[in-house]
């Protein structure tokens, strides 16, 4: 007699596995018969397995083709955002420019400098204005004051143009005589103010020179130096190497305080 028993599932799916039993019986052939059967079940459970397997697998790669297919063509639902998915960036990648696009300063008056030159760039297309609202963005250290000499100096030959400066005009004692200067800047310190106007100059604003020169004509652009600072003479090499210039620190400027050889010629030789 045959005893068919249901002994466990299958680990991969849900299809249950046989566990036939004999007992002894006189016909051999009936035997074979149900161990055939039992083998074939066996097997069919496991081909089972296998194809849902397989269905599911192509079922996943099919959604997440669709997935991408949909995110390339611009069609995007929420179903398509996920913790799996990075972020989604318009073409051209992801823009890795540092510049300026507005001072960080929040003095009303240079904001308001910035819209109005904002303005002048977006309806004249001038250059001159292009470089005026850059240089409004920048920072202190990119805006360096500029001396009346060098302002003096720059502006030779140049004498019926209006000198143009984003930064500070500062008085220089060195010049006793000032001729007649039309400047604009951001800020002038007193004296130089008192001596450029005693002088029959203007000292304008840059309002004013948007009115006078919407397009930049008849101007001279000028900078102070970026570089003259004092924290700029300490960089470089280091102090005392071959061929190096930079400025150490130092605590005095007395005779012991690194005065040997290398800074005076009566300490041995320099490397």
């Amino acid at each position: 007699m045959i005893h068919i028993m249901v002994v466990g599932m299958h680990h991969l799916a849900t299809v249950p596995i046989f566990f036939v039993s004999f007992s002894p019986g006189p016909e051999n052939k009936a035997c074979i018969a149900s161990k055939k059967i039992a083998h074939d079940l066996v097997q069919q459970s496991r081909t089972s397995c296998e194809v849902s397997k397989r269905r599911r697998k192509r079922k996943r790669s099919a959604c997440i083709t669709q997935r991408r297919r949909s995110c390339s063509n611009g069609i995007l639902s929420s179903s398509h955002f996920s913790t799996r998915f990075g972020i989604d960036l318009k073409a051209g990648g992801k823009s890795k420019k540092t510049k300026r696009t507005a001072p960080k300063s929040n003095d009303i008056y240079l904001k308001l400098l910035v819209k109005l030159y904002r303005f002048l760039v977006r309806r004249t297309g001038s250059k001159f204005n292009a470089v005026i609202l850059k240089r409004l963005f920048m920072s202190k250290v990119n805006k360096p004051p500029l001396s009346l000499s060098r302002l003096i100096k720059y502006t030779k030959g140049k004498e019926g143009k209006i000198a143009a400066v984003v930064g500070t005009i500062t008085d220089d004692i060195r010049v006793y005589e000032v001729p007649p200067l039309k400047v604009t800047a951001l800020r002038f310190t007193e004296t130089a103010r008192a001596r450029i106007e005693k002088a029959g100059g203007e000292c304008l604003t840059f309002d004013q020179l948007a009115l006078r020169a919407p397009l930049g004509q008849n101007t001279v652009l000028l900078r102070g130096p970026k570089n003259a600072r004092e924290a700029v003479k300490h960089f470089g090499p280091a102090p005392g190497v071959p061929h190096s210039h930079t400025k150490p620190y130092v605590r005095s400027k007395g005779r012991k305080f690194e005065k040997a050889r290398g800074k005076r010629n009566s300490r041995g030789f320099r490397v």
